[in-house]
């Protein structure tokens, strides 16, 4: 099954990249009908996830997906579903 992966602990401290890679791997996963999309935002304090949340959560990117689950076996770990 084809995914996409996005590990943002590169740019963990610069919020506009951070906006702009998740709202390329979502549209790169809309465009290429893939159904999943795995978001790393790590562990550390928690305040990267909250954040990744928050974007998914904002209406105009809601659309896209189906649904978000979070990894039972790492909490660094998100995967986004889509329904093509």
């Amino acid at each position: 099954m084809a995914k996409l992966k996005l590990d943002l602990h590169d740019i963990f401290n610069k919020g506009r990249d951070i906006d702009r890679a998740l709202n390329e791997i979502m549209e790169e996963a809309v465009d290429k009908r893939i159904p999943i999309v795995e978001i790393i935002p790590g562990k550390g304090s928690g305040q990267l996830k909250k954040k990744v949340i928050r974007f998914l959560q904002q209406p105009h990117i809601k659309r896209m997906y189906h649904r978000i689950d979070k990894d039972s076996d790492n909490f660094g770990r998100l995967f986004v579903r889509f329904k093509h």
